[in-house]
């Protein structure tokens, strides 16, 4: 498990808004690492936990779980709307989601679905659009277009590794 948890980090968003193109380039990539770190695994790998969190399916459906609120901070960011929505910090839809009963392949291509349809979003987006900005609720942060694709990445990132170090120790 990693040794921080993700509600206890810190973010510094001092990056000029034209990183746009970097950040989306690195948000676009998730679903090929996910296919390749999950590629070849046995479902019951996929679904084994290792007593410390989530199961590899688990954590694959907690990113699709979180699409429609990331989707509904653009959406806000654009609209020029001062705050943003708040997480679910309890994960209460990943709870009660069941994704070890749903195969790996149905989460992956669901994830990657609804990944494409942001990042399509994403695309469009003007370069005026990339230094929009709210507040996020639970940073106390200004947050702009750009930070947001920033701040998925780093989402999906944390649980790549939690993901990568199942495979690891489930495999091993």
């Amino acid at each position: 498990m990693p040794k921080w948890l993700w509600i206890e980090r810190d973010f510094n968003f001092d990056f000029p808004a034209n990183k746009f193109p970097d950040l989306l380039e690195r948000h676009r990539g998730t679903p090929v690492r996910l296919d390749a770190l999950t590629a070849g695994l046995a479902d019951e790998i996929t679904r084994a936990s290792d007593g410390q969190g989530w199961s590899i399916k688990e954590n694959i459906g907690h990113l699709i779980d979180l699409c429609p609120m990331t989707a509904r901070r653009l959406e806000q960011l654009i609209a020029g709307e001062p705050t943003l929505v708040g997480a679910d910090m309890g994960n209460q839809k990943t709870a009660e989601a069941n994704h070890n009963g749903v195969p790996l392949e149905e989460l992956l291509l669901t994830f990657r679905t609804e990944r494409f349809d942001l990042t399509s979003r994403l695309e469009r987006l003007g370069e005026a659009d990339w230094a929009k900005v709210a507040m996020h609720p639970r940073l106390s942060l200004p947050m702009r277009v750009a930070d947001l694709v920033y701040f998925d990445s780093e989402h999906d990132d944390y649980h790549l590794a939690r993901i990568r170090e199942l495979v690891l120790n489930l495999c091993a």
